[in-house]
Order: C-alpha cells, then structure tokens, then sequence
C-alpha cells in the first residue's frame, strides 16, 4: 500500500511549507497540501479575540483554547476523509502539545499510510527565516523549535538549517513509496 498521509511536524519557519511545495513536485502523483497556517487563515477574525480562540502573545508563544481545538477537530477528521476517499495530502503541522498532538492526527488517520517525518531546524536559523518572512510573530521559531518534537515518533527526521527545501522533499519521496 503506497503512503496516503504525509504529515511534516516542526516549528514556525522550519522550512515545511517550502518542502510541501518541492514534494508537490517531485512525487508522481497529485498531493494537495494543508497546513496550520491553512487552518488559522480560514478562521474567522474573532477566533484571535476571544477566550478559548487562537492567540498570538507578543513574545511568540501560541496559546489555544477550547474553541480552537474544537474546529481543528473537525479540520483534521476532515483532511482524514478526504485521504480516505482517495486524496494524497501533505500535512504541514506545527504539534504545539507534542505528543499529544500527534495522537490526534493518529487517531484520525487510523488506517491509512501515513509517514511521518519531523522537520529540524536549529532556532537560531529559523529566527533568521522568521525576521526575513515578515509574516510570523518574532520569537515563534525559536519558542517551537524544540517543544513541537517532544514526544513524537517519526518514521523520518530531516534538518532544514543547512539542507534545501529540494533536498529535503527528496529524501521524504524516497519513502513515501
């Protein structure tokens, strides 16, 4: 059975967005990719203002409450069916609880042939792509680069902070069969 789920674990500015991209072209068939960032954009704006919702602290730490993890409940049963009826995704994850988050996605992804694969990157280089991108919270990279990999299996690890995005999509190709 060939991987149906590849889900790229690791903090903000890590470098899997840009992987996501060079897998979308280099695997042989069509993969639709999603990722937090996919989530928290279709979110209505209130999410970041209310209790419960999605908050962004001034010093990079993300702070989610119940509301929040009610949508990305149905975000991620969502994604699985969608696998299951037939779709190849990329899932471009940040695992803020660690292993627990990663359970989640199992328990959703029963089934099916994921590959998981953690994407490192030392937080002094991705508080550099962090400052470049412009679009981040400044202190995020640095405040996920570690806590994001607390407790999760991969079946792959990969280091971003000397390796190219190509490079990178390549070496998870070759074992997503």
């Amino acid at each position: 059975m060939q991987t149906q789920v590849i889900v790229l674990n690791g903090g903000s500015s890590s470098g899997k967005s840009g992987i996501a991209r060079c897998l979308q072209a280099v695997l042989p068939d069509p993969w639709l990719v999603f990722g937090t960032d996919t989530l928290v954009d279709a979110m209505p704006a209130s999410m970041r203002a209310m209790d419960g919702g999605i908050e962004f602290a001034p010093d990079g730490e993300v702070v989610v409450g119940p509301a929040f993890r009610a949508l990305e409940a149905a975000w991620i049963e969502g994604i699985a069916a969608m696998a299951r009826g037939g779709a190849r995704i990329v899932v471009d994850e940040v695992f803020l609880g660690g292993a627990a988050s990663q359970k989640r996605w199992q328990q959703a992804l029963g089934g099916l042939r994921v590959l998981w694969v953690g994407v490192r990157c030392e937080g002094a280089v991705a508080a550099g792509r962090e400052v470049a991108r412009g679009d981040r919270t400044v202190g995020m990279a640095v405040s996920q680069a570690e806590v994001v990999h607390r407790g999760v299996f991969y079946d792959l690890e990969i280091d971003t902070t000397h390796a190219e995005s190509m490079e990178c999509a390549r070496a998870i190709a070759g074992r997503a069969e």
